[in-house]
């Protein structure tokens, strides 16, 4: 398929409003890929690689907008495009106002400008994400500039929003499963349980096309590749014995959710973002490979523990971040796993079994380091178990429907998370400004989002507080390449960044366009484990705001 035939069916999308017709034009986008289905399925939703893949394109807004300079011509730079992204909004717009195809260079793809293929631009910008080492970045840029320079005005716009994660057309992981279904003739249901298992959109529409039903119900769980984590929300002990009678009870740790990969030899460990964190966790390979008895994918948390006492969650992410000198990061902060699910064991998938099955099977496989379950529907018993959790100074219990199934990536009533202290929001960073007098060199005042159901971000405060200096260097550091423009001290910033904050209240309020503001609002950590798409919600943050 010609890419300008993507893009034209991209642009149709989003002038719909309406699910169900969303859902048509992507049935028949999928429908006539042919050798593109696998592609085409994920860039639809603006991914360049499978969900289960941690690989990025590593391309940040200026080094894009400075390929996109390039292409326009000798008398455009990188600023230019920048101050046009500050008076249109969006970086496609941007690049769809320029017109291309009269530059020529190394990458320019020879004399004229051919018609440009979904096939190729996939392929570029694989090359692209496995660039590396000396001379990376013109690299990059010279593979950029090469697609900029063989694209029409639409098809400028998609693949500028396709490279920088902001495709935006309405288009979410439920609208190509609805597609999937609709284009090949297959239950909904085993479309949805097939991408839980490979978590891998391509993949499930290629078998549902070409074995249909059967060959989506004979997709299992694979040992070394990732799937969405089962998540929980806030609950009520109360709550949850009315809802089930008796409930299954954890410590809830404050580490890092992790998911680890053993298949008889090797050990490899995952995040929640499903990025590889396997060599800053050496201990926990080590632990894994001496104390599990056969393959399996296993659930937990890795700790960070000091003399038996847990350490803050901010320690844990100094080891997920750390790629140099591991063995030193070891010394300074070691971390434990605390499993408390398994997947898959021994060549046998478990996410249909039940949670106290799945758990007796993690015993069985792992000596030691498995969480402690009690299956209770004793009010007391359980505040005893959550009072025993704060004294060894985790967060509180989780709170688990014992009879429950394993659902990756979703956030539903089986699992609730109890915490006694203040409730948190995870939010993006989307805004940010520059300090006054000795902080004039530090970023320090930074605008929060949640998400919406349509992939934008709509604001809802500012947070300042709670931050020392050395972390304002560090944050300072960690956003400057994502700054998309600025303003005088103001800034604004790339979705990309998660910070976890507390508050007091959320109220109804004007001034931001979500329509809410936190009262209060105190910086506890960046969210490394996050990204923007897993971040909350707008609808947690209204929900949060009819709990109060």
């Amino acid at each position: 398929m010609e890419f300008g035939e993507f893009a034209d069916t991209a642009a149709e999308i989003e002038e719909l409003s309406a699910d169900s017709d969303i859902i048509d034009a992507v049935t028949d986008l999928l429908s006539s890929a042919n050798d593109d289905l696998e592609v085409l399925a994920r860039f639809v939703q603006g991914r360049v690689f499978p969900a289960w893949d941690s690989t990025t394109l590593d391309i940040g807004p200026n080094l894009c907008y400075t390929a996109i300079a390039r292409a326009a011509g000798q008398n455009v730079s990188a600023d230019d495009v920048e101050d046009r992204l500050a008076e249109m909004g969006d970086i496609g717009a941007v690049a769809a106002s320029y017109e291309f195809g009269g530059q020529q260079g190394l990458a320019a793809f020879g004399g004229g400008r051919d018609e440009l293929t979904v096939a190729e631009v996939a392929t570029e910008l694989d090359a692209l994400a496995t660039t590396e080492g000396s001379g990376s970045q013109d690299t990059k840029i010279d593979i950029l500039f090469g697609l900029f320079n063989r694209t029409e005005s639409l098809e400028a716009r998609y693949l500028a929003r396709l490279v920088l994660s902001e495709m935006r057309i309405g288009v979410g992981e439920g609208t190509v499963r609805d597609a999937i279904s609709a284009a090949f003739d297959v239950p909904v249901e085993s479309v949805q349980r097939a991408l839980q298992v490979s978590n891998d959109y391509g993949r499930v529409a290629r078998v549902a096309e070409s074995e249909g039903e059967d060959g989506l119900d004979d997709l299992q769980l694979e040992v070394g590749r990732p799937v969405q984590a089962m998540l929980a929300q806030a609950g009520a002990v109360t709550d949850a014995l009315e809802d089930w009678e008796v409930a299954g009870v954890e410590w809830k740790f404050d580490g890092a959710r992790v998911q680890l990969h053993y298949d008889g030899e090797t050990v490899r460990i995952f995040s929640r973002n499903m990025e590889d964190v396997t060599d800053p966790l050496p201990e926990v390979v080590e632990y894994a490979e001496e104390n599990l008895a056969a393959p399996a994918i296993v659930d937990g948390e890795v700790v960070a523990m000091d003399d038996g006492e847990p350490l803050p969650f901010q320690e844990v992410l100094r080891r997920f971040r750390r790629k140099h000198d591991v063995a030193r990061a070891r010394e300074e902060v070691a971390v434990e796993l605390r499993a408390f699910d398994c997947l898959h064991a021994d060549g046998e998938d478990l996410l249909t079994a039940p949670l106290v099955e799945r758990h007796d099977r993690l015993q069985v496989i792992l000596s030691g380091g498995v969480s402690a379950l009690t299956v209770t529907g004793d009010e007391d018993e359980i505040a005893d178990i959550e009072a025993n959790a704060l004294d060894a100074g985790h967060e509180g219990i989780m709170l688990k429907n014992p009879d429950s199934t394993y659902s990756p990536g979703r956030r539903g009533k089986n699992w609730r998370k109890r915490k006694p202290d203040v409730e948190t929001v995870d939010l993006v960073v989307t805004g940010a400004e520059w300090g006054e007098g000795r902080r004039a060199s530090f970023l320090g005042t930074f605008l929060l989002s949640a998400r919406t159901e349509d992939g934008d971000f709509e604001t809802l405060g500012k947070v300042a507080t709670g931050i020392t200096d050395e972390e304002l260097a560090e944050l300072t550091e960690l956003l400057e390449p994502h700054i998309a423009t600025q303003d005088g001290q103001t800034v604004e910033i790339a979705p990309g960044i998660v910070f976890e904050v507390g508050y007091e209240e959320i109220q109804e309020s004007p001034t931001y366009s979500s329509g809410f503001a936190l009262r209060f609002p105190r910086f506890l950590g960046v969210r490394d484990d996050k990204t923007p798409e897993s971040a909350d919600s707008l609808e947690r943050i209204e929900r949060l705001a009819e709990m109060q």
